[in-house]
């Protein structure tokens, strides 16, 4: 989209006019500066226009969330205020989505509660309001970013991570991932998402007393990564916690607890269809080990009966060993001085979110006191014979219990963990 232009008549007739009056525009001063043209919408935003996702959003109540965005938005005459709108606006939808997923409030649709797919489709449309969104005030490159970033933030719940200050109650935090492989089947929805709205603000009982859960839900998108949205979101409380765990969408019918994780980003298309190869990028290169290592108690879980899913202690890494060229698969982990190329948990985005937590819980000089690390949910599937259909029995009950095992899990490392807090 281009700025608008004015073209200028013959300059007879503009010395004529002048001769004559000046102009109301004239007599009021030179017109304000136009800020930059507003942003294309993205590959990940594009999307929105598809049947399967305004199926989704009308059937989950949540069709009219950009809309009403757009009018609130409209009414700004500053950046300020544009910015408190947004604030505001990012929080009401993480809030609601939460609520839905907690039985709380109208389900607004036949859609079951438990999906996490408004949420994300809904907050795509709200980026693309703003993305393309061009007040008369104008709004410069970095004013714009700024709107994004705080949209992102406070509808994905990065905004919204309260720890409880009695000292009683056990602080643990659980992150969970958007939908993705879209272009594969749009259809798709991520039990780790959904996980992270039916724990959010909610208190687990376990044999070392009640713990209670904030959660936050992070893009499929490598830019976001490497411009330090896991740092910047898990740092300022991280010291305050005493457990984590990054949950992702990884294998068929099994769930992984992943104990290595790799310095490696190997390339696959995320959500914006971009892809990254290389080492991962981190604000401090020179430290940069190749591996990090979960300190979740990794027997425990698997021993304990969590849900009807298998739980596997994850052990193997793609290396490249010291002195080598190619890569070798070792089932027990990496070897003195080799080179990363996929942890336990592959080499895309859900790798590299458990390698910054826990580099970022190593650096901070946790990781013999602070227990934290990845886990694999089974991939959800629908009902065998569904193609089209955005939802059916087996999809929702395989979510249900993949979410309820995602919480059993995270009750059975408190129960399995005892770190005191300094």
């Amino acid at each position: 989209m281009s700025l608008l232009r004015v073209r200028a008549g013959t300059a007879a007739l503009v010395l004529a006019v002048s001769l004559v009056a000046p102009t109301a525009a004239a007599a009021a001063g030179p017109a304000p500066a136009a800020g930059p043209a507003p942003l294309a919408p993205t590959a990940e935003e594009l999307r929105l226009d598809g049947a399967v996702p305004r199926e989704i959003l009308r059937r989950s109540g949540f069709d009219a969330v950009a809309a009403e965005f757009a009018r609130r938005l409209e009414r700004a005459h500053s950046a300020a205020q544009a910015r408190r709108i947004v604030v505001r606006e990012g929080s009401a939808l993480w809030r609601r989505a939460v609520d839905r997923a907690q039985g709380r409030g109208p389900a607004g649709g036949d859609l079951s509660r438990d999906d996490d797919r408004p949420l994300y489709w809904a907050r795509l449309g709200m980026t693309r309001q703003v993305r393309t969104w061009q007040p008369a005030f104008g709004l410069g490159e970095e004013r714009r970013a700024a709107l994004l970033d705080a949209l992102e933030r406070t509808s994905r719940g990065r905004s919204d991570l309260r720890l409880p200050h009695d000292g009683k109650v056990k602080r643990v935090l659980v992150t969970g991932f958007d939908p993705f492989t879209l272009d594969r089947d749009i259809r798709i929805s991520n039990p780790s998402g959904a996980a992270a709205l039916a724990l959010d603000g909610t208190v687990i009982e376990t044999g070392r007393g009640p713990a209670r859960v904030e959660a936050a839900v992070f893009p499929v998108r490598w830019r976001d990564f490497a411009d330090g949205t896991v740092e910047r979101t898990l740092r300022p409380g991280l010291e305050e916690l005493d457990l984590f765990v990054t949950v992702s969408q990884g294998r068929v019918g099994r769930f992984d607890v992943e104990r290595t994780n790799g310095a490696w980003r190997g390339g696959f298309p995320d959500n914006e269809n971009t892809g990254s190869t290389g080492t991962v990028p981190v604000s401090d290169p020179a430290s940069q080990p190749q591996w990090t290592s979960t300190t979740l108690p990794y027997a425990a879980i698997v021993a304990a009966p969590t849900g009807r899913f298998p739980v596997l202690d994850n052990t193997g890494v793609t290396e490249i060993p010291a002195g080598g060229t190619g890569p070798v698969v070792r089932p027990d982990g990496p070897t003195p001085g080799s080179t990363a190329r996929a942890g336990g948990g592959g080499d895309y985005l859900s790798n590299e979110i458990a390698y910054r937590a826990t580099l970022l819980r190593d650096r901070l000089g946790l990781h013999d006191s602070l227990p934290g690390g990845h886990v694999h949910t089974p991939v959800l599937q629908f009902g065998a014979g569904n193609t089209g259909e955005v939802t059916d029995p087996a999809f929702v009950r395989n979510r249900l219990d993949i979410v309820a095992q995602v919480r059993a899990i995270v009750g059975t490392a408190v129960s399995a963990t005892g770190r005191t807090r300094g």
